[in-house]
This record gives C-alpha cells, sequence and structure tokens, in this order.
C-alpha cells in the first residue's frame, strides 16, 4: 500500500492556486449559497422568484417603517423585472455600495429598520450579481442617483436632479446563462404578492397595472386558500407581533401557512411547532376532556404570523425559522430588547392561551362545532384502531426496500443541504417493466421508485379506515411517511409516472383522488408532479440524431427537420422505454406538471362527477362526447 500510494503523482500547491474572489464573482461562482438552486421558473422555489423576492423584501421593509404604502411590480414579457416603491430611497452616497458589496447595508442598524426578513445585507447584491442588467435609481429630496450594473460590473453611475417621488427603483434581467430558458410564471408571482398584502394591512401592489391588496389579513388568505368550507367562522386575532388565523373544515389531515417578518416559511420552523403544539393543548383545556391532539387538529386550516427580531434561518432561501427566541439580549448600541431572552413557543403559547381560550368562552357556537367535529375525528380513529395497529405492523414486515420501494440515499427530511433536498423525489409508477426502467435509470442519490400492482382502489367517498386495509395505500402513506403530517415527508416531489394511455390516465386519476381524499395539503403545498414522457421517437440515424416528442406537433416538427424517411417510434408504454432512453426524461430535463389546487376548482364536485358512482350525468356525457368524435371520423 505504500508502495501504490508513493506513486501517486502529486498536485502542486503554491501561492498561485491562493486566489480571491470579488463580491460580486463569489456570488457568480456558488450561486446556490445565496438563492438556493438556479432552474428555469417552472418551479415556485427556482431563483428567479428569491431573486424577486429579495428586492421585493427590501420595499416592504420600507412599508413596515411606515415609509411608502404603494408598491409597483411589473414584469414585461415574463423575463425582465422592475419594483418602485415609495420609501425613504437608499442614501445617495451608499447606493453602490447597497448593491454591490456584500455585508453592507442599513439593517444592521436596528433603529432604521426593525423587525426586517433582510438582516444579512447579501439580497440585493445577489439580484445584482446573477443578473445580465441590473439598475438601481434612488429618488432623496429632489435627487436621483441611477447606477447601472452587467453582471455585477458598474458601467455607469451618475446623478440627476428630478421631480419624482422619493423611494427606490429596481430593474433586473436574470442573467440567462445561469437560469437557461428561464421564464416568470405570472400564478407563482400573484401568489407571493399576494401573501405581501395579507401580511401587510393598508399595503397596496400594483402587479403589470393590477391592484392586490388585503383588509383582513390572515383571514383573507384563509378564505382566498381553503377549497373546503369551514365549521364555523374563521378565528383571527391579533397581537403585538403575532396574528392568527384557523378554522376546521370537512377536510382529513392539518393545513398550516407560517410567516416570519413577512417572509413565507413553507418548511415551517419554530413558530409553527409552537402553534401546532399550544393550539391543540389550549382547546384541550377548554374542554377539559381527555382528547388527543391529533382528534383536535383533524382537519384544522391555520395560518400563524409572528415578526421577530434578527431572525435566524435555517438556509438563505428563509423558508424554515430556526430562531428559538423573539429576541437577542441588546441591539446594536447595547439597549435591551423587551422580548428579549423570550422563547418563540412562549411567546405563542402565551398569546394563543388567552386569546383563544377567551373566544371560545364568548363563542359557545363556534365551540361546540369545533367540539362535534372533534368528536367525529376521534370516533373514526378508535373506530379503525385495531385496522392501523396491524398496517402499521404490516408496513414494517413487508420489507419496503425490496418490495415495493428503491428508495434513494437523500430524503427530504433528513438533510440541510437545501438544493439536495429540493431534488429528492419518488416516482410511483405501476407494473413491474415501468418500475424496471425507471429503477435502473434513475439517479439512486436522490430518486427512488414505488410499484404499485395493477390499478389501486377508487378511494372517492370512502374513509380513512381504507388507508390502512389496502396494502397499496397503507405501503405508499408508509414510504411517504405522510401519516401524522407532511413535517415527516420523505421526498420533495411525488411524481406520477404512468403510461399516456386510457388505463394510464385512469391510474393517475386513481392515485390523485387518493391524495385529494386523504393528503390534501401534499397537492396544496406543490409536492405533486405528473411526469410527462415522449409518445414518439424520431431519428436519422445517418444524421446521428434523435428527437422525443411529446405531442403530435413535436412529432411533425421532428420530421421536418430530420428528413428524409426519419424512424418513427410510438413508444406505447413506460416499459418499451429502454432504461438508457429513460435517462433522458429523469435526468435535469426532466418535464413535470405539476398538480395543484385552489378554491375556485371545486373539487368535491369534480371527484363527485368522475369519480362518484356512475351517475345518469356522467354517461350522458360519455354519450354525447362519443357521437362528435364518430361524427368527426365519418
Amino acid at each position: 500500500m505504500e508502495d501504490i500510494l508513493n506513486q501517486q503523482p502529486q498536485t502542486e500547491y503554491t501561492e498561485e492556486n491562493i486566489r480571491h474572489l470579488s463580491d460580486m464573482e463569489h456570488v457568480r461562482t456558488r450561486p446556490g449559497m445565496y438563492i438556493g438552486r438556479l432552474g428555469d421558473g417552472s418551479q415556485p422555489e427556482d431563483g428567479i422568484y428569491v431573486l424577486l423576492k429579495e428586492v421585493i423584501d427590501n420595499s416592504i421593509d420600507e412599508f413596515k417603517m411606515n415609509a411608502g404604502k404603494r408598491i409597483e411590480v411589473n414584469i414585461e414579457d415574463n423575463l425582465r423585472v422592475s419594483v418602485r416603491d415609495y420609501g425613504r430611497g437608499i442614501p445617495l452616497g451608499s447606493l453602490v455600495d447597497a448593491v454591490s458589496m456584500l455585508n453592507t447595508g442599513g439593517k444592521y442598524d436596528t433603529k432604521a429598520f426593525k423587525k426586517s426578513v433582510g438582516l444579512n445585507g447579501v439580497g440585493a447584491k445577489a439580484v445584482n450579481a446573477l443578473s445580465s442588467r441590473f439598475i438601481a435609481r434612488s429618488v432623496r429630496e429632489k435627487q436621483m442617483r441611477e447606477a447601472i450594473f452587467e453582471r455585477g460590473e458598474l458601467i455607469s453611475d451618475q446623478t440627476t436632479e428630478t421631480t419624482e417621488e422619493n423611494g427606490t427603483y429596481i430593474y433586473f434581467e436574470p442573467d440567462n446563462t445561469l437560469f437557461q430558458n428561464y421564464q416568470f410564471r405570472p400564478e407563482f408571482i400573484e401568489t407571493m404578492l399576494r401573501n405581501y398584502t395579507y401580511l401587510n394591512a393598508g399595503l397596496t401592489i400594483v402587479y403589470n397595472g393590477q391592484k392586490i391588496l388585503s383588509r383582513n389579513g390572515l383571514e383573507d388568505l384563509l378564505n382566498d386558500n381553503m377549497t373546503s368550507p369551514g365549521l364555523y367562522p374563521i378565528i383571527h386575532l391579533t397581537g403585538e407581533d403575532i396574528e392568527i388565523a384557523f378554522t376546521h373544515s370537512s377536510q382529513y389531515g392539518e393545513e398550516y401557512y407560517s410567516f416570519v417578518n413577512g417572509q413565507h416559511t413553507t418548511l415551517g420552523g419554530t413558530h409553527q411547532s409552537a402553534f401546532k403544539e399550544h393550539i391543540a393543548r389550549t382547546i384541550k383545556e377548554f374542554f377539559n376532556k381527555n382528547h388527543e391532539f391529533q382528534d383536535i387538529r383533524n382537519g384544522l386550516v391555520a395560518a400563524i404570523a409572528i415578526n421577530v427580531i434578527e431572525p435566524t434561518f435555517e438556509s438563505q432561501t428563509k423558508i424554515k425559522l430556526g430562531s428559538l427566541t423573539m429576541a437577542p439580549e441588546k441591539d446594536s448600541e447595547g439597549n435591551p430588547y423587551p422580548l428579549s431572552g423570550v422563547s418563540v413557543n412562549k411567546f405563542v403559547g402565551d398569546f394563543i392561551k388567552e386569546n383563544v381560550d377567551n373566544y371560545m368562552h364568548k363563542h359557545p357556537d363556534v365551540a361546540e362545532a369545533m367540539l362535534q367535529k372533534i368528536q367525529e375525528s376521534e370516533k373514526e380513529r378508535k373506530a379503525i384502531a385495531g385496522v392501523t395497529k396491524l398496517a402499521r405492523e404490516r408496513a414494517k414486515k413487508a420489507s419496503l426496500h425490496n418490495k415495493k420501494l428503491r428508495d434513494c440515499r437523500i430524503h427530504f427530511n433528513d438533510i440541510k443541504e437545501q438544493e439536495k433536498k429540493e431534488e429528492s423525489c419518488i416516482f410511483i409508477t405501476e407494473g413491474n417493466s415501468a418500475s424496471g426502467s425507471i429503477t435502473k435509470s434513475r439517479d439512486v442519490n436522490t430518486q427512488a421508485v414505488f410499484s404499485l400492482r395493477g390499478k389501486p382502489l377508487n378511494c372517492f367517498g370512502l374513509t380513512k379506515k381504507v388507508v390502512y386495509e389496502n396494502e397499496e395505500f397503507n405501503l405508499l402513506q408508509a414510504a411517504l411517511n405522510i401519516e401524522d403530517g407532511l413535517e415527516g415527508l420523505r421526498y420533495n416531489k411525488v411524481i406520477v409516472a404512468t403510461d399516456a394511455d386510457v388505463d394510464g390516465m385512469h391510474i393517475r386519476l386513481l392515485i390523485i383522488t387518493f391524495f385529494l381524499q386523504f393528503f390534501p395539503d401534499l397537492i396544496k403545498k406543490g409536492h405533486v408532479y405528473i411526469l410527462q414522457t415522449p409518445l414518439f421517437r424520431v431519428r436519422n440515424t445517418k444524421k446521428g440524431k434523435t428527437v422525443y416528442c411529446y405531442s403530435e406537433e413535436e412529432r411533425i416538427k421532428a420530421i421536418e427537420e430530420l428528413q428524409p424517411n426519419p424512424e418513427i417510434t410510438r413508444f406505447k408504454g413506460l416499459g418499451e422505454i429502454s432504461p438508457e432512453e429513460f435517462t433522458h426524461f429523469i435526468g435535469k430535463d426532466m418535464r413535470l406538471d405539476k398538480v395543484t389546487m385552489k378554491k375556485t376548482d371545486a373539487v368535491n364536485e369534480l371527484l363527485e362527477y368522475y369519480m362518484g358512482k356512475n351517475t345518469m350525468e356522467r354517461q350522458e356525457f360519455i354519450i354525447d362526447n362519443l357521437v362528435v368524435e364518430e361524427d368527426k371520423v365519418n
């Protein structure tokens, strides 16, 4: 062994190997440290939305300091962004440093900014560095300074007189050499902007000319997002640095929206955990009965927003709160904070204990509706208690890793590297051939495969007992680790991968029905996707070129491109696609359609129509459409 080691060539390590990167170079070299993933805008977690959020956060912080009640956001051609606020404006002498020098900013001074999201002096600089063009303008007292950058390099800087209102204007174009083929999705933008208005009463955001505002805060958020009606009016309570809203619905599971200093913490954190614990305890103590927490929270839909001084998040993308206390001991001048040393758990718990308990005493009709829901959940849980225990034992004995689940090495709930967590996924397939092809071509680090045996049961209208009685559902629930909520979810993306034929579509619908019926939050939180696989392969062996086509239009275009007489293959099922080819479809260019769920979808009505009993209306619909198809053929 020593001889072998001595034979290894040694790489020289000298002063020439030591490099210093400028701030902008460092951001461009290591973008993941600053914004998480890059992406192309097809997912709400993609980096271009982090860039937009970083810019808007600065304008929101101005609003929080009572400076400017209107923010204008314009996105041209889904590619170029401008944000204009009417706050105090960045001090003109520091404008260039504030948008180009890391660890520089006004938010280190707690007198100028309190309870801000962006405290690390990074956000605007990252946007600058990762944009092909970046313009920062600041207007203060009839003077305007404008700095123009390209990929973080200053190319123009001038100050002029102006009649414009005070405030800041930021324009940026994400660098398409980093964010390849990117586009901003309006639906993601609207969700982001609405969340800002829910959390900032009195704020108006004008998005491409459309006004967005909220008058009732988190109550509006729940009303706009609930897909099942509340069993009693939403309880909406506010206090100093805290706001909560909640109700129960007839859906299974729990649904939470949590925020810190205006930041949507999609992965929760200490404040959300505290809410879950104390809302259940307070309700239990109010009724003075031995209710289980899971029965109290079943069907709960809730939102919580708190303000924390100098919050600590688990990553630069700020989607999970790590702070244990509401404020550090002292501010930048050594003065003690009022909430210094108060834990987030205690702060949230004290507020809920006092205010929720008071509300329920004053509204016995609400308390009665809540008790009825809890008792129904308790009754159902006890009815399936024996089945549940046996099902858990079956799941343990089933040897998931050999029979149903080919697991991956990295999971969503057990590592800190945000980008790797987001890549973790599980493919739900049907049949040995399809699961075999995906298993052989997958990335074993981040991609798992769960194989169904035949068509799953249509579970619409059934109780949760079926989840434990049906082996496929029981093992799928165990593989995802979602029995007790999404906190234990092992994969960021749950991808339904079925054939693009009638049977495949039916299986896809049955799986989605299962999630909608028992785990709706899995869909609402954006974890469920449909895998798009090609219908055709068009290739010209002489040219050595192959094109995979996902539609008839793409097939026609490929034939024109690869003339003359290219070879055309029609894929009838996933099992016909070789593992070597499958690597093209589940790699970095994987095409996914997110399954979404919003209030206007009328989910219960749709499920009743398509998945309920064979009604006359559905029979007539099928007959009418068959006649239309026959007419087309004739």
